[in-house]
C-alpha cells in the first residue's frame, strides 16, 4: 500500500512517462467470454524478451495453468508481425530486435465465475489480474498502466487500483503485483460507500439479492472497525468489497486493499446473514494477515510455480478465529453464540481422522496438492490449516492471557508482527520468527508446544487450557454401533479410517442395495440405530455394477465429543481478558 501512496503523490504526467508497460483491455463481445487484450512494452532495448502468464493466484494455493485460456498472440513493432516463439506451457519469447515499441494482443477465455478467476458474459465482467495480464520478470517493480474499455452499454468500473485521469478507466499500479492483486467489477452493478476506521469503503454489488444498503451500510462498518481495533490502526485510506450475489457462492479471496465476496443471493436473510458478516471480518482482517503480515515465502512472489510456506494455519487459521472473535466483539454473536462456535471448531477437527495424520504445518506445506485437490481419502489423512489454525489461535490466545497475567494476548502478537515484519524489517517472518514473536509477548517457551502441536498431531490439553477462563470442558465418548460411512442417497462417498465399513471391505462408490435383507432407500443409518457393537450385517451392494454382498461385525463409533461449560458464575478476570475489547 505504501507503493500506492507513493505513487498517488506523483502527477499523472510523471506516471504516464515512467510507464514502461500498460495493457488494454476490452470486451466487445461479453456473450463469447473473451476479453481481448492488448499490451505495450516501451523502451526495452532487447534482441529478445520473454513474456508470461501466471499459473496461480495468491491467497488460492493451487497451479490453474491460465495460459490454457490465452489465444490468438501476437507481436507487432512498424505494423510488422515480429517472430514469436513459445518456450513452454506459459512462456512466449518475442524477438523484438530492439524495437522502441511492442505491441502485443492476445485473447483471454474468461467463464469461470469464481473469486480467483475471470469471468465475461452479457451481464458482467469480472477479472483477476493472474488470469489476464501477462508479465515481464525485468519489469515487474516497474509502473503498470491499465486502461479498460467497458462494453458499449456498461458505465461502471469498480477496483482498487488508483485512478490517473478524471474521465474514462485508467489506472497505474507501481509495480506488477500492485496491477494483479486488485480485482476488477465491469458492468452496471450497484454501488455505495460507507466511512470506518478513518477508511473509506467502496462497495460494488453484482447480482440480484435480499440485501438492504442501509444494513450494510452500518454492518460492514462496525464489522471493519472491529477488526481494525485488534491492531489500533488501519493501513489503507481507501478500500473496496466485491461483491457477487450468485445462485452457489465460493467464499472470498483478499488482497492489499480490496476483496472479493461470492455469496448465495438469499445470504442477507436472518438465518444466514451472520455467516455473511463473518466473511466479511474474514476477508477483510487479511488486509494485515497475510497481505502485510505474512510468511517470508509469500512474496515477492513467483507466480510461475508453488511457494510453499508451512505458515497458512496462522494465515488462514488465526485469521478463521479473529472472524467469529470480531464478530463476538461487535456483538453480533452472543457469548453463548461465540462459545458454541468454540466449541465446534474443537469437536471439527478431534473427530476427523485426518488430524492424526497431518500435522498443522504439514497441512499448510501440502496445500498445494492435497488442501485444494481432495480425493475421497482425504478426510482420513489431512486437516485443514483453516479449522486446525483456528483452535491453536484460540488455545495460544488464553495461553497468553494466563501467562501474563491478563496484561497481553494473542491481539499484541499481531501487533507485533506487523511492527516488526512488516513495518520495521519489510519483509516476513520465518517459523522460528513466529514462535519467536509467540515467545516474546507470553514470555513462554514453547519448543514443546511447537513439537507437540504445530508439528505433531497429539490432542491439547483442552480441559487445562479453558480451564484458565474458568470453563469446564466435558468430553462424552460415543461408542455406539457405527458404520463410518457418508451416502449421498445410497451411494458411498467417504468411508472413515478405522471404521465398521473401512475394515469390513466397503468402497466409496458402492451403491447400497440392502442391509441384512431389508432394501434400502437412502436411509442407511436407520438400519443401524438399533445394531450393537458385535452385531453382524449382510450388505448387498452394487460396485462397478456387479453385485456382491459383504458382510461383518459393527464397531463403536468412537467420537470423543467436547461440551464447553459456560457457568456464569466460575467466569473470572482472564474469561473477560479474553472476550472483552482488548
Amino acid at each position: 500500500m505504501k507503493h500506492i501512496l507513493f505513487f498517488l503523490s506523483i502527477s499523472s504526467t510523471f506516471l504516464l512517462q515512467a510507464t514502461n508497460i500498460s495493457y488494454e483491455v476490452s470486451m466487445p463481445e461479453p456473450h463469447t467470454h473473451y476479453y481481448e487484450i492488448k499490451m505495450s512494452v516501451q523502451g526495452y532495448d532487447k534482441e529478445y524478451f520473454d513474456i508470461q502468464m501466471p499459473t496461480w493466484s495468491p491467497g488460492s494455493y493451487l497451479i490453474r495453468e491460465y495460459s490454457k485460456n490465452v489465444e490468438k498472440l501476437t507481436a507487432i513493432f512498424n505494423k510488422k508481425l515480429l517472430k514469436i516463439e513459445k518456450l513452454n506451457k506459459n512462456t512466449w519469447r518475442i524477438y523484438s530486435q530492439k524495437a522502441e515499441n511492442v505491441n502485443i494482443s492476445y485473447k483471454v477465455y474468461a467463464f469461470e465465475m469464481s473469486v480467483r478467476t475471470s469471468f465475461l458474459d452479457a451481464s458482467h465482467g469480472y477479472f483477476n489480474g493472474t488470469s489476464m495480464f501477462m508479465l515481464i520478470n525485468d519489469l515487474k517493480n516497474t509502473p503498470h498502466e491499465l486502461t479498460i474499455i467497458p462494453y458499449k452499454d456498461w458505465k461502471k468500473v469498480s477496483t482498487s487500483l488508483p485512478k490517473t485521469a478524471d474521465k474514462g478507466f485508467h489506472y497505474l499500479a507501481s509495480d506488477y503485483d500492485i496491477l494483479v492483486d486488485c480485482p476488477v467489477e465491469i458492468g452496471n452493478h450497484e454501488t455505495f460507500d460507507f466511512m470506518a476506521a478513518g477508511v473509506l469503503h467502496h462497495v460494488a454489488i453484482y447480482g440480484k439479492g435480499n440485501y438492504d444498503i442501509e444494513k450494510l451500510k452500518v454492518d460492514m462498518a462496525k464489522v471493519t472497525q472491529g477488526c481494525t481495533d485488534v491492531f489500533g490502526f488501519n493501513p489503507n485510506q481507501e478500500y473496496t468489497f466485491i461483491i457477487h450475489n450468485l445462485t452457489t457462492g465460493s467464499g472470498g479471496l483478499e488482497h492489499l486493499s480490496s476483496t472479493t465476496l461470492q455469496v448465495n443471493r438469499w445470504t442477507y436473510s436472518e438465518s444466514q446473514y451472520k455467516g455473511f458478516l463473518s466473511l466479511v471480518a474474514h476477508e477483510y482482517f487479511h488486509l494485515w494477515n497475510v497481505k502485510r503480515i505474512r510468511p517470508i515465502e509469500l512474496g515477492p512472489f513467483d507466480y510461475t510455480k508453488e511457494n510453499y510456506t508451512s505458515l497458512l494455519w496462522v494465515m488462514e487459521g488465526f485469521t478463521s478465529y479473529y472472524d467469529d472473535l470480531v464478530l463476538f466483539r461487535t456483538g453480533y454473536y452472543t457469548e453463548d453464540e461465540f462459545i458454541k462456535k468454540v466449541t465446534g471448531s474443537i469437536n471439527n477437527i478431534e473427530n476427523q481422522p485426518g488430524n492424526k495424520v497431518q500435522c498443522a504445518s504439514e497441512s499448510s506445506f501440502d496445500a498445494w496438492i492435497k488442501a485444494y485437490s481432495p480425493n475421497e481419502n482425504s478426510y482420513n489423512t489431512t486437516i485443514s490449516y483453516y479449522s486446525k489454525g483456528n483452535v491453536i489461535a484460540n488455545i495460544l490466545d488464553l495461553m497468553i492471557i494466563d501467562a501474563t497475567k491478563e496484561e497481553k494476548s494473542l491481539d499484541n502478537v499481531m501487533q507485533y508482527l506487523y511492527h516488526e515484519y512488516y513495518e520495521k524489517q519489510k519483509r516476513g517472518f520465518t517459523m522460528k520468527e513466529m514462535q519467536g514473536a509467540l515467545e516474546k509477548i507470553s514470555g513462554l517457551k514453547l519448543n514443546d508446544f511447537f513439537e507437540k502441536y504445530i508439528n505433531g498431531t497429539q490432542t491439547f490439553d483442552y480441559s487445562t487450557i479453558f480451564g484458565y477462563a474458568g470453563l469446564t470442558v466435558q468430553t462424552i465418548v460415543n461408542n455406539d454401533a457405527g458404520l463410518g460411512i457418508s451416502t449421498k442417497g445410497n451411494i458411498i462417498s467417504r468411508v472413515n479410517r478405522n471404521s465398521s465399513a473401512y475394515e469390513g471391505g466397503l468402497n466409496v462408490n458402492d451403491e447400497i442395495l440392502a442391509i441384512n435383507g431389508f432394501r434400502v432407500n437412502g436411509n442407511v443409518d436407520d438400519f443401524i440405530e438399533s445394531k450393537n457393537v458385535g452385531d453382524e450385517i449382510s450388505i448387498l451392494l452394487s460396485r462397478d455394477n456387479l453385485i456382491q454382498t459383504i458382510s461383518f461385525p459393527l464397531k463403536e463409533k468412537g467420537y470423543t465429543l467436547y461440551f464447553i461449560t459456560n457457568d456464569s458464575e466460575k467466569r473470572n478476570s482472564i474469561y473477560q481478558k479474553w472476550l472483552s475489547q482488548k
